[in-house]
């Protein structure tokens, strides 16, 4: 492999020979026919092709998002790399032709005779770009990476993978686009996919997978890449189905919203897990022991007992009057239409609305019978006479979910008689309420109780479910907020993204079978990376020392980087000495984050004001002017900044209510650091790091 070329001359097309100067040119008309793209799609006149105006406007969105999808960003590069390929399309070869080359990009892009100038990353002939080696090249003869500066093409680099006299040597450009310094919101990482990382990315939409990878290893990168692969090989089948990405907080979702967008795709939603299940106002906090309780998978049966209690079998007939007859249905036959719905376990609220339709059912048998010839209105008017209507609201009454839930949070007694051999007495205790509450609304509800009513809520009403899921951060999930995801997906598939080392809950996941279990997707298969990316090597070499006592048995990272990062631990008398840490990693390029124990960050705030820093709070996008971020740690999870200042490790072991999960809290803010890691102390450090 050659080192990156770089132009010696100014301008593109400076020199006739120059293979970057030809480069450059073939950038220069991409970038034209994109443009020319965009305009085509501005152009379209849909006046005389829609039938009305529900048309009109579902198509203009439609245009409205080919033009977003379409738009190019100047300092995002159109491709990144070039694939030569040796033969022609065959049998057994490639989807090359000889002499042919690709440029491989974030989207594709067609001159105005409909002939490829850029091809999409995720198109099969992209494909040989991550994956050809020395060992299999997969039929090309050269790859080709670039190296930009902003927008501007700088760089080349080359391989001569089925060159037997060229060793295999590590792409200095790759390295280099690692290794670049973050300013504002997550980038897609499309140039530097790994083989490993490509191989998920690239998974059927049909299968679960879930990826355990420690920090730095990409996966929320892969996750997202995932989604847009699946989008372009699925497209019109996810279009009506759906896909959403879920993330543990706002601050992280605004940190990687602006990574699909890059990518052309515009359609994904992104929530967090208590925006779904947002059916009451969460003003509540629980008690560690209550949410653990709360977040148990057993509550689900509790619920289910609870709401099937408010079935009752029928003790008197139901008599229909129509006009001069009376037609008569025993409680007898009434009970067995109840028991039939009941044995077929449907939900609560389809079974209270096929009832009606059995009893008129009944009732129409005995009209046949009688000589009558009914039809299917005349028993649709059946199942809305009174009283059918009345004897389905005694036998199956309806049922609120927040109510439902209430009941069981402040009524012991009626706790007690569904949770009896599920929840023994001590947890029921820990679940109750203190104090009566007179209504849903004056109720202050948890996050926890969400879920439950949530839970509840599908028992009575199917969940509509989505084609794909990504759940990011899962390993903080409990196992009712498992379940809440995986209603979104019943009919679709779900990639898992997480760190069993960095579960930072009470409720935190133990194994990932056992998450896939509770998702319903028992079929889901656990992929590993362990390659790290974007921690240096001292770095995660220091933050691993934790990991025998926060997860036992698991892989550590092992940094692929050249570059060892900067790494100091040092004594810090007060905030005067953190500010000035600050400082002093603010004269290097890209951000800086300050992370500290939740309790400590108003009295670091006071000091970078007194100082004259400004800062910004997490999931504010960094800029030129200001690349520090003032970060708790309880919300570090998922962020990484360049350079980062960890105030008092002991203190944030400290804040959380149990040593382990202190830990593993230190294990996150220890690992969000790119290019270097300040630890500042005045209390001794917690003895596992020794």
């Amino acid at each position: 492999m050659s080192t990156p070329v770089h132009d010696p001359l100014d301008g593109p097309g400076s020199r006739a020979d120059d293979p970057l100067a030809r480069e450059r040119s073939h950038l220069a008309h991409s970038r034209s026919a994109l443009r020319a793209m965009r305009e085509d799609v501005e152009a379209l006149d849909i006046r005389d092709v829609t039938a009305n105006w529900v048309n009109a406007e579902v198509l203009a969105r439609q245009i409205d998002e080919r033009i977003k999808a379409l738009a190019d960003l100047s300092d995002t590069p159109l491709f990144f790399g070039r694939l030569d390929y040796l033969h022609a399309p065959g049998a057994d070869r490639a989807e090359g032709a000889e002499g042919e080359r690709f440029y491989i990009g974030r989207r594709h892009v067609h001159d105005a005779d409909g002939d490829p100038m850029v091809i999409d990353w995720r198109a099969p002939v992209s494909q040989p770009f991550y994956r050809a080696s020395k060992k299999d090249p997969l039929d090309v003869g050269l790859r080709r990476r670039f190296g930009y500066t902003g927008g501007d093409l700088t760089a080349y680099e080359d391989e001569h993978l089925s060159d037997p006299q060229e060793t295999a040597t590590t792409s200095k450009l790759l390295q280099q686009e690692i290794e670049r310094p973050r300013v504002g919101p997550m980038r897609d990482i499309v140039a530097t996919i790994q083989p490993e990382q490509d191989e998920i990315v690239r998974s059927g939409l049909g299968g679960t997978v879930c990826v355990q990878g420690g920090p730095g290893t990409g996966k929320t990168a892969v996750g997202l890449h995932r989604v847009a692969y699946l989008l372009y090989a699925h497209r019109e089948r996810l279009a009506r189905t759906g896909t959403l990405v879920i993330g543990p907080n706002r601050s992280f979702l605004h940190y990687i919203e602006q990574v699909l967008p890059a990518l052309g795709e515009l359609t994904v939603q992104q929530a967090t897990v208590d925006d779904l299940v947002a059916h009451v106002e969460v003003r509540g906090t629980d008690e560690a022991a209550a949410a653990v309780v709360k977040g148990d998978a057993r509550m689900a049966q509790v619920l289910r007992r609870a709401l099937y209690a408010h079935v009752s079998m029928p003790t008197e007939p139901v008599v229909v009057v129509r006009g001069s007859r009376r037609w008569r249905v025993p409680a007898y036959e009434l009970e067995e239409l109840v028991r039939e719905l009941l044995e077929r376990d449907i939900r609560y609220g389809a079974a209270r609305e096929a009832l009606p339709q059995r009893i008129a059912h009944a009732v129409l048998v005995q009209m046949e019978r009688s000589g009558e010839a009914p039809d299917d209105r005349v028993q649709d008017a059946v199942a809305r006479n009174g009283a059918v209507k009345a004897a389905v609201k005694e036998v199956w009454p309806a049922v609120d979910p927040a109510k439902l839930v209430l009941r069981l949070l402040t009524d012991a007694d009626f706790l007690a008689g569904h949770a009896e051999g599920i929840l023994d007495e001590d947890e029921q205790k820990t679940i109750l309420w203190a104090k009566p509450v007179r209504s849903v609304k004056a109720a202050r509800w948890s996050a926890a109780d969400a879920v439950l009513i949530d839970e509840t809520a599908d028992l009575i009403q199917r969940t509509h479910s989505l084609g794909h899921v990504v759940l990011d951060e899962a390993q903080d999930l409990s196992p009712m907020q498992y379940r809440a995801v995986g209603r979104r997906c019943t009919t679709g598939s779900a990639t898992v993204l997480g760190d069993l080392a960095q579960g930072t809950t009470p409720w935190a996941t133990r194994s990932w079978d056992q998450a896939l279990a509770h998702l319903g997707k028992q079929e889901g298969h656990i992929e590993e990376l362990t390659a790290g990316f974007r921690v240096p090597t001292d770095v995660i070499a220091y933050a691993s020392r934790l990991l025998p006592h926060i997860a036992p048995g698991l892989t550590p990272v092992a940094s692929v980087r050249e570059n060892p990062g900067f790494f100091e631990v040092r004594t810090a008398a007060g905030t005067g000495e953190i500010v000035a840490a600050c400082e002093e990693l603010l004269r290097n390029e890209g951000s800086t984050g300050l992370i500290a124990a939740d309790a400590r960050v108003p009295a670091l705030a006071e000091a970078l004001t007194a100082a004259g820093i400004t800062y910004l709070a997490p999931g504010e996008e960094t800029t030129r002017e200001t690349r520090l971020t003032l970060v708790p740690a309880s919300l570090a999870k998922g962020l990484e900044y360049d350079y980062v200042v960890l105030d008092e490790p002991r203190a944030v072991v400290d804040g959380e209510p149990d040593e382990r999960t202190g830990l593993r809290r230190l294990y996150v803010a220890l690992t969000r650091a790119v290019s270097g890691l300040v630890v500042a102390h005045s209390a001794p450090l917690p003895a596992q790091l020794a």
